[in-house]
């Protein structure tokens, strides 16, 4: 196995760290959707017991979950045309 020019090992470097950017953004971006849905809703208001409230969590984690994974076609599709825009040799 050779080793990367390092044209290659730039274009990698640059990748990661677009993905992690995007990655980023993606998780704030949830978790302000979420922490304005809890708020918007009252959801903490439902909370009458013990039970209630242990299921508040995982129901609200579920929630950022769903939105945090939406992104991740958009994610794709932005560093697969940022990675097909580089010159690779």
């Amino acid at each position: 196995m050779g080793q990367l020019t390092e044209i290659e090992a730039a274009n990698w470097m640059a990748l990661y760290v677009a993905t992690g950017i995007c990655c980023a953004m993606a998780f704030a971006l949830s978790c302000g959707m979420v922490m304005c849905a809890v708020y918007r809703e009252h959801s903490w208001t439902a909370i009458t017991s013990l039970r209630s409230a242990l299921l508040f969590v995982p129901r609200t984690w579920w929630r950022w979950q769903k939105l945090y994974l939406t992104s991740m076609p958009v994610t794709l599709v932005i560093v697969i045309m940022f990675a097909a825009s580089m010159r690779w040799s």
